[in-house]
């Protein structure tokens, strides 16, 4: 992980190596937070973060859903986000907001603990490579289940949630594969751990739906919305193991790993092989959606603008207002 300048603490910027939180932090302990993954891109209308709003839309009800009152708006996390990479002088980037139960208070009651919320942006290369990217990856599906809706909430980005993700994640690299695929706790394909699944069988497109204890992924939303554009019938429902197995094609996408055509899982061979021609349409056309190559999806596109850098009504410069910051 490549360093950059700032990073956005409790609505102050500190510099990198500043920020800190206390190793008693409630959510260090039991995972009381919620997060989001969220990419700006190098388009043709300058730097631009990919749905902004509606991931910091989803951040907020994440948070609510855990009885996390946030100490800010929507609006002024999303012009926090836009000021962060503007300060940072990024052109693309990953971006981490996190809302965590901070220090003050230990045990299972979380209620009397602070409410902290954090953003961070870095320089970071598609999750699965862009080798995976163009040749597509092997999965394995997990011996691991995905949590249950009876006793955690799917929906919510959440901390402590994502052990789940890790113990498959981890299994599958050890296996020799680059991605696990989880079931649901019935039996049926839930999704990757960090991204979504689809098939293509007929060319009909199958993705697991809100019963299949999915994160609603906005990329998710994105290609479905993209794909029914070009003519394609998606299709959200209960998808069985073999189902894909017997596909014409596979692929994963979720904001970090972007859109990845899975060419092999469990060993058996996807379609030909190699990513099929279907992914392929959705790659090019999502790949030009974020770029801003695309005027109906522009309106998708949160731009960074040099007034990022200033403060509304009359106040301070943020230069003026930075905790720790250097230069």
């Amino acid at each position: 992980m490549e360093p950059t300048d700032l990073i956005w603490m409790n609505g102050d910027f500190v510099a990198w190596e500043d920020a800190k939180v206390h190793v008693l932090t409630h959510g260090l302990h039991y995972g009381t937070g919620v997060f989001e993954g969220v990419r700006c891109y190098d388009t043709e209308l300058g730097p631009a973060v990919f749905r902004n709003a509606d991931h910091v839309e989803r951040l907020l009800r994440s948070a609510e859903l855990y009885y996390m009152p946030v100490p800010y708006t929507a609006e002024q996390l999303r012009s926090a986000t836009l000021e962060l990479v503007a300060r940072n002088g990024l052109r693309s980037c990953y971006i981490r907001p996190i809302i965590y139960r901070g220090y003050g208070q230990m045990g299972l009651n979380p209620l009397d603990c602070n409410v902290d919320v954090t953003i961070a942006c870095w320089e970071w290369a598609a999750y699965l490579g862009e080798e995976g990217k163009r040749d597509g990856i092997r999965a394995k599906v997990s011996s691991w289940r995905r949590i249950s809706p009876d006793s955690l909430i799917p929906h919510a980005k959440a901390s402590g949630q994502y052990l789940n993700s890790v113990l498959a994640k981890v299994e599958s690299v050890k296996a020799g594969y680059q991605e696990s695929i989880l079931l649901d706790d019935h039996g049926y394909v839930c999704e990757g751990t960090g991204e979504n699944v689809y098939i293509v069988r007929d060319g009909q497109i199958a993705t697991p739906g809100q019963s299949n204890s999915i994160l609603d992924g906005i990329t998710r939303r994105s290609l479905i919305q993209i794909a029914r554009d070009l003519g394609y019938t998606v299709v959200e429902r209960d998808v069985a193991r073999a189902e894909m197995y017997l596909a014409d094609e596979v692929f994963m996408s979720g904001t970090a790993a972007e859109v990845v055509p899975v060419v092999e899982i469990d060993d058996h061979r996807i379609g030909a092989g190699a990513p099929g021609e279907i992914t392929r349409v959705l790659q090019a056309a999502f790949d030009d959606a974020i770029h801003g190559r695309s005027q109906p999806y522009r309106e998708w596109l949160d731009v960074v603008h040099p007034r990022d850098l200033e403060a509304p009504g009359g106040e301070a410069p943020a230069a003026q207002r930075i905790t720790g910051a250097t230069g």
